[in-house]
């Protein structure tokens, strides 16, 4: 199964340092509907990809249709999501996993910080309540060198 990751910075260099060696992806999905029609943004990261590398910036609901068009190997794609709302839309839309890495959700007013790196809204806190009981795994890892959190909402 590809890597499947929440971090509202998308493409940056944690993503390029370490888990791209971490899960030896050839493939990037960047699946945000805000940047899949913002093409100086979708540059300005495409500039740090490594030569090898693809890298596909899709709306959250053109996942599945790209997937069928484009199938992967089993382990060959890293797929980031900026919030825990695109992952649930993609998963209710039938793109399944069972790991979800949350990498970074900034804290601003009204969220819980829960870990150094991640920060929830009760929006945020309700997604995850739904993929643990969908029997999603909760990996609360910044970098793959962190220990693994696991843990409950």
């Amino acid at each position: 199964m590809s890597f499947v990751r929440v971090d509202n910075r998308l493409v940056h260099g944690q993503i390029i340092e370490t888990w791209l060696p971490f899960t030896h992806a050839r493939t990037i999905l960047v699946v945000n509907d805000d940047l899949s029609t913002d093409f100086l943004r979708q540059e300005i990261m495409s500039l740090a990809i490594p030569a090898g590398v693809r890298i596909e910036f899709l709306p959250v609901g053109d996942l599945l249709g790209f997937l069928s068009r484009n199938p992967l190997d089993a382990e060959d794609a890293l797929i980031l999501f900026a919030s825990c709302r695109d992952a649930r839309t993609a998963y209710e839309c039938g793109f399944g996993f069972g790991n979800l890495n949350l990498g970074n959700l900034h804290y601003a007013p009204g969220k819980k910080q829960v870990c150094p790196h991640v920060a929830l809204s009760k929006d945020d806190e309700s997604c995850l309540d739904f993929f643990r009981d969908k029997g999603v795994r909760l990996d609360y890892r910044c970098v793959p060198s962190d220990p693994q959190q696991l843990r409950s909402v």
